[in-house]
């Protein structure tokens, strides 16, 4: 997916209809950025990232994880730990991931 159906995909589940009100734009422009026939400047990225609280690796199609804010500042909080503190935290998230996959699969 591309930056264009990425804003129309998050803007329509989230249901937010008026994005270029809320970014001070044409609803006119929002369209051309979804029909691919506009592309946005990095500032215009970002104020749509935030308002449909997804990370801008989303939004530009680096990545096709949907991350919210409050993910990402658990990972930035676990990041600027202390390296040992930061192990540790990761192998508790290894070990919960793997306790809850094999859940899963021992389950049907």
């Amino acid at each position: 997916m591309t930056i264009e159906s990425h804003i129309m995909l998050q803007r329509k589940q989230k249901n937010i209809s008026r994005l270029g009100k809320r970014i001070s734009t044409s609803v006119d422009i929002i369209g051309r950025y979804e029909r691919d026939a506009m592309m946005p400047f990095i500032e215009v990225i970002i104020k749509i990232a935030d308002i449909l609280d997804i990370s801008i690796d989303y939004l530009v199609g680096k990545t096709n994880l949907v991350l919210d804010q409050a993910t990402l500042k658990r990972l930035e909080d676990i990041n600027a730990l202390a390296p040992d503190a930061k192990i540790y935290i990761l192998e508790h998230i290894d070990m919960t991931i793997r306790d809850f996959k094999n859940k899963t699969a021992y389950s049907r």
